[in-house]
């Protein structure tokens, strides 16, 4: 069947289910030429022949760890067991690697039934034929030494195995303690924040200082296994992080953002939590907007248009943010995260200058809305503010990043607001009105050349829905490739599931969450393929809201 000299189409006989002794190899897919995307193989090893104690997977967050420490020990032996290279110049045997997120991939799935592997191999080739005697190498020695060497438990380290369950554990334990002490958000002492660069989200190896918190926001948790650990912790409100430029403010944000996920044991970030619901915002020039109320935020513009819904194919700056805040309210989002660096400056504030010379202005500026947000709607804020001080009038903790380390100066902005008096007019009272938006079926079109549904994502940057690109750019608490692989396809699950001119968008998040909470990510794609990661409600929203073909009727 491998013989040398061969039309490389020869491959696809191949499909199939092979026995391999201690567990079973599936082709599932041929690639149809050497240059071709890789083709897709599963191993299924029985749980008895495993050898997995059932308590390292009772539960999802443990089996989810186990997945990941599995995903790391498959990727290393596969690299450490194929010294000749495919044809795009790596190793022929590969598998969707594990970041420093816990999160749920369907690369690697545990349960009673045994484990589950599914990685992509590039058979060889000279020229475009077959080259035999390499592929029956790679099919019944490369991959069984792979398998022999990573998925069983006997050729694992049960300390290791058992210190991931811990971390997710605890890592659990957290985040459902920030609800019970009345909290959005904790950071342990002794957390590593920044990372190695901005493409290495590992922690810093050198020069890293360690977090402390201060003493009168220090809060103390009880984990299952780390025990009582201190750090500080942020109370629904309005926070400010003020400081110096270079001085951790927007790592800090950064971490925040990051920790709506678990982390990896050592990551520096596995005890900094987030209430899960937390948004990033930024401005986005040129995002498109489809009838998003955001008249709380911009309203009165020129020649009588209305922003009750508003609609646009360019927004600036400051339309987009207001969009971005509506949208997030809209899907669920208690805690927004923004940083000065990144949003509209006339968004932001109005100092009192231009309020005397600019009498007819359409925006109302966050300054004026966000305790707002907060007291109407129960939406708290965490800014990164360095330059301006309106927003110490409305701050209900003020912490200040010095030399990387975090000092409670709520008392001294409040002695300082009160000495130097800021005069704002009053505005509107707040009322986001919870419009029910419903996605309609003609605005979003899937096709592409001869395939009738096209879904694919490019790294963290875009997915392409049929010849549409949505840019996720400033998504930015995406954090894996396979995220917006499985967005690309939740977008066509969607299209044929559930956008029917009758759900709104919020009914459509429910119900495709809800399939993947009972199905598993492989209800988004029946081709049985291993790069998809889960997501969440907000991003999927966010894909959703950033099509620029989408029709919204409200």
């Amino acid at each position: 069947m491998l013989r040398d000299g061969r039309s490389y189409t020869a491959y696809r006989d191949l499909c199939g289910c092979y026995d391999m002794d201690r567990f079973k190899l599936h082709i599932d897919h041929v690639q149809a030429d050497p240059f071709a995307a890789p083709s897709r193989l599963r191993v299924c090893v029985p749980a008895r022949r495993a050898g997995y104690p059932q308590h390292t997977y009772s539960s999802q967050g443990r089996a989810i760890a186990l997945c990941t420490y599995l995903i790391d020990e498959f990727a290393a032996h596969a690299r450490r067991g194929n010294s000749s290279t495919a044809s795009n110049g790596k190793s022929p045997i590969a598998i969707a690697e594990a970041g420093q997120q816990l999160l749920e991939r369907n690369a690697m799935q545990v349960s009673q039934d045994g484990i589950e592997a599914r990685f992509t191999l590039h058979f060889p080739a000279r020229g475009r034929r077959v080259a035999g005697e390499r592929a029956v190498q790679l099919l019944c020695e490369c991959v069984p030494n792979i398998v022999e060497n990573s998925l069983f438990y006997s050729a694992n380290d049960p300390a290791a195995i058992a210190h991931h369950i811990a971390t997710s554990e605890d890592a659990h334990a957290l985040r459902a303690q920030l609800k019970e002490q009345n909290l959005i958000a904790f950071i342990a002492d002794g957390s590593i924040l920044p990372r190695r660069s901005g493409i290495d989200d590992r922690p810093l190896q050198s020069g890293a200082v360690p977090f402390n918190s201060p003493q009168s926001l220090r809060v103390h948790v009880e984990l299952p296994h780390a025990g009582t650990v201190a750090g500080m912790g942020i109370r629904p409100g309005v926070t400010l992080l003020v400081g110096g430029g270079f001085h951790g403010k927007s790592t800090l944000l950064r971490a925040l953002s990051h920790g709506v996920y678990n982390h990896r044991p050592n990551d520096g970030r596995h005890l900094v939590a987030c209430d899960e619901s937390a948004v990033s915002i930024r401005a986005e020039d040129g995002r498109s907007v489809s009838a998003v109320d955001i008249s709380p935020f911009i309203n009165g513009l020129p020649l009588g248009r209305s922003t009750a819904p508003f609609t646009s194919d360019n927004a600036s700056g400051s339309t987009s943010q207001a969009a971005n805040i509506v949208e997030a309210v809209e899907v669920g989002a208690r805690v927004l995260l923004v940083d000065e660096d990144t949003a509209a400056a006339n968004f932001m504030v109005r100092d009192a200058r231009m309020q005397q010379l600019i009498t007819n202005e359409p925006i109302t500026p966050l300054v004026d809305r966000v305790r707002a947000l907060y007291e109407r709607e129960g939406v708290s804020t965490i800014l990164v503010i360095g330059g301006n001080g309106a927003y110490l009038d409305v701050a209900d903790c003020v912490i200040s990043m010095d030399n990387y380390q975090p000092y409670d100066v709520t008392q001294q902005a409040r002695t300082v607001a009160a000495a130097h008096p800021n005069a704002r007019p009053t505005a509107q009272p707040l009322s986001l009105r919870q419009t029910r938006r419903i996605p309609q079926p003609g605005g979003i079109d899937p096709r592409r050349g001869k395939h009738r549904h096209s879904a694919r994502a490019h790294g963290l940057d875009s997915v392409m829905l049929g010849r549409e690109k949505i840019d996720m750019r400033y998504v930015a608490q995406l954090v894996d490739s396979g995220q917006t692989q499985g967005l690309a396809r939740a977008l066509l699950h969607a299209h044929t599931q559930y956008i029917n001119g009758q759900r709104t968008l919020v009914d459509i998040l429910d119900s495709i969450m809800a399939d993947i909470a009972e199905h598993g990510l492989d209800c988004l794609d029946q081709r049985r393929t291993g790069d998809l990661v889960l997501f969440r409600r907000h991003e999927l929203a966010a894909a959703i809201n950033r099509l620029r073909s989408l029709c919204i009727d409200t």
